[in-house]
């Protein structure tokens, strides 16, 4: 019964918080979505997306995934 009251503390702060905009916290990023938006426009240019993150100190996949969440 205790377990289930804290569930239902935290689901109704999590509604809370994500209808007031608050942040949840977290890990900050370390690429911002500006320096994703210009790596993607290098890879669309023709430079090889492995390179580019590499000479950027990210990986590719972070290139791609962060690529779908910026564009759309």
């Amino acid at each position: 019964m205790k377990h289930e009251i804290n569930c239902e503390c935290v689901t109704e702060s999590t509604r809370k918080r994500r209808a007031a905009g608050k942040d949840f916290g977290g890990r900050p990023s370390r690429v911002t979505d500006s320096q994703i938006r210009s790596a993607v426009r290098l890879v669309e240019g023709g430079e090889p997306a492995a390179q580019l993150a590499r000479d950027r100190g990210m990986s590719r996949a972070m290139v791609y995934e962060r690529s779908r969440i910026v564009s759309g």
